[in-house]
């Protein structure tokens, strides 16, 4: 065995090298980086081919051979050694499996030693072809108390996330957290976690700070860097809890809308809104409020809510049914299975059918048959009302006339062009149709319309914690099919994983969708067609019956409409 130069180009690669599968690209950068920066620490090992000649195979360095001609080195130190009878197979073996890499421990004993010896940080960073910040991170351990690193540096190694929270606690704490678990000889081994829960600190990080510098001074927050977070994003954090909600708070009562109240976060991490306020799900009004409140995070979240205008009628439940009389005459409450979505859920439906037909009405391409026809449907809306001189619709009226009187030129008469038609059309739509589950609902009407012109592209993504939050167990495992989530033991953790998952996406629950019942439907249209002559006086003598949503059926005028009909065939004629 002895050492000599060679050009790196004359060595020939070894046809039983145990290593056959190609390195990682960030691999060789690594090591391509510090042959660069401090050459070949570790000569490659040669021995003269068996073929005669002067030729020399390598035994092992395949990838600095390879990596020294790639820096352009024209001499290199080799170690040759006699050849083989396995032609080197089994040192080539041995030499690529008992290695074991620098743990941390001793990465940053390395690194503190270059430091010693006047290297920074950015070149012990390009010799070792690692970021700056990684550097940064293995100077941590400078922070954490020399018994632990000890324990480490015998191979008891905590995971990152629990060094990370070690080295960031005073020296102090960790002394009192170390008597308490350090180890024994029954027990040699830490229990890093219990180590750094001990140690561990409320963090609330200043990406969720609404506030700026200048509220962050006037509280005397002073921010901390997490080198062990994501290097793309904000990592800066404060343990001073509550001078940072303080900031947040000062940051609402400035910011706070015309209509808006703050509010405190419930035991559920959402809004606590006023009594008899309901939450606005969709897109909110300018007659709406807006409330702001800190999460469980300490973020600000804002919610929209308008309050009631009518009183549910007494003697009915929230659903409109009664409880079933018992033996003793006493009303008894039936015990019902959890539906899928909950009423709060369907009102949160009820919200992005409107905002999403209102959006299908002004974009989606419409014919003008098929506008004409929808005009013509949303009038037969439960929520349409005609005032027979001055009453409460007024305001109503007023509204909708708006759209009617864009049609009229300075003179008074009806003058316009299509495009002025189509526009006040949709406008006047817009107006009328409405899914929401209150006095402005059109109920099926709306759904077939909706339907029609594809508004279903215009709902929301629903798969948010605010609306899966109002489906049942078996509705959440349900919208499980087709992803990758599997249903958890418990809901909430479904639930989350769910939210995760269609964080970037778009989730629409089924029962959201605009196509009606078909029952539904052909029962309307059954109740509300217009009956032959002979069976008028049979109609007329039968009492009103209710739909399935508690509204009166809607009798039609038979006679009228004929005549109607009659009278504008004989004007086409």
């Amino acid at each position: 065995m002895h050492l000599m130069k060679v050009d790196p180009r004359a060595l020939r690669d070894n046809p039983d090298n145990t290593r056959q599968t190609k390195s990682t690209p960030q691999a060789d950068a690594l090591l391509l980086a510090t042959i660069r920066a401090v050459g070949i620490i570790q000569p490659p090992v040669i021995f003269p081919a068996k073929d005669g000649g002067n030729d020399y195979v390598i035994e092992a360095g395949h990838r600095r051979t390879r990596l020294a001609i790639a820096a352009g080195l024209e001499e290199i130190d080799v170690v040759v050694v006699e050849a083989a009878n396995d032609n080197g197979a089994m040192r080539s073996m041995v030499e690529n499996i008992a290695r074991e890499p620098l743990n941390p421990v001793d990465q940053w004993t390395g690194i503190e030693r270059l430091v010693a010896l006047n290297w920074t940080e950015e070149a012990i960073a390009v010799a070792l072809a690692l970021p700056v910040r990684r550097i940064k991170q293995l100077r941590l351990l400078a922070n954490v108390l020399p018994a632990m690193l000890d324990q480490m540096a015998k191979g008891d190694m905590p995971e990152e996330r629990q060094l990370r929270t070690i080295a960031a606690a005073p020296i102090d704490e960790q002394k009192e957290i170390w008597k308490k678990y350090k180890p024994s000889k029954a027990d040699p081994e830490i229990d890093w976690w219990r180590v750094a829960q001990g140690l561990t600190k409320t963090r609330m990080f200043a990406k969720d700070a609404s506030f700026g510098d200048e509220l962050a001074q006037a509280y005397g927050i002073q921010w901390v860097e997490d080198l062990f977070a994501p290097a793309d994003q904000d990592g800066r954090y404060t343990t001073d809890v509550e001078a940072f909600l303080g900031a947040q708070q000062e940051w609402m009562a400035q910011n706070l809308p015309k209509r808006g109240v703050i509010v405190e976060a419930s035991e559920w991490g959402g809004g606590k809104l006023p009594a008899k306020a309901e939450r606005v799900h969709g897109k909110p009004q300018k007659s709406d409020s807006t409330a702001m409140y800190l999460d469980r995070d300490g973020k600000v979240q804002t919610v929209h809510f308008r309050m009631p205008e009518g009183k549910k009628a007494k003697g009915k439940s929230a659903t409109g049914e009664t409880g079933a009389a018992g033996a003793d005459g006493q009303d008894v409450v039936l015990s019902k299975p959890r539906p899928d979505v909950t009423q709060s859920g369907h009102d949160m439906i009820g919200d992005y059918r409107t905002d999403a037909l209102h959006a299908a009405l002004g974009r989606a391409p419409i014919e003008d048959d098929t506008l004409m026809a929808l005009l013509i449907l949303a009038f037969a809306g439960l929520n349409i009302r005609v005032s027979l001189g001055s009453g409460d619709d007024m305001s109503s009226t007023r509204r909708i006339a708006r759209h009617a009187a864009r049609l009229f030129d300075v003179d008074g008469k009806l003058s316009f062009e299509m495009d002025t038609l189509r526009i006040a059309a949709r406008s006047m739509l817009t107006e009328v149709l409405s899914c929401r589950r209150d006095a402005s609902n059109s109920g099926i009407v709306s759904r077939v319309a909706g339907d029609t012109i594809g508004a279903d592209s215009f709902l929301p993504n629903m798969g948010t914690d605010d609306f899966l939050s109002c489906l049942s167990r078996q509705a959440l495992e349900a919208s499980c099919k087709d992803t990758s989530v599997l249903p958890r033991p418990k809901v909430r953790e479904t639930r989350a994983a769910l939210a995760t998952h269609f964080k970037d996406g778009r989730f629409v629950h089924p029962s959201a969708l605009f196509a009606p019942d078909m029952v539904e439907l052909t029962d309307w249209i059954r109740r509300n067609a217009v009956v032959e002559d002979n069976d008028r006086d049979d109609a007329a003598a039968e009492p009103s019956e209710e739909t399935a949503s508690g509204e009166p059926s809607e009798t039609p005028d038979d006679n009228s409409a004929d005549e109607e009909a009659e009278g504008f065939r004989e004007a086409a004629e």
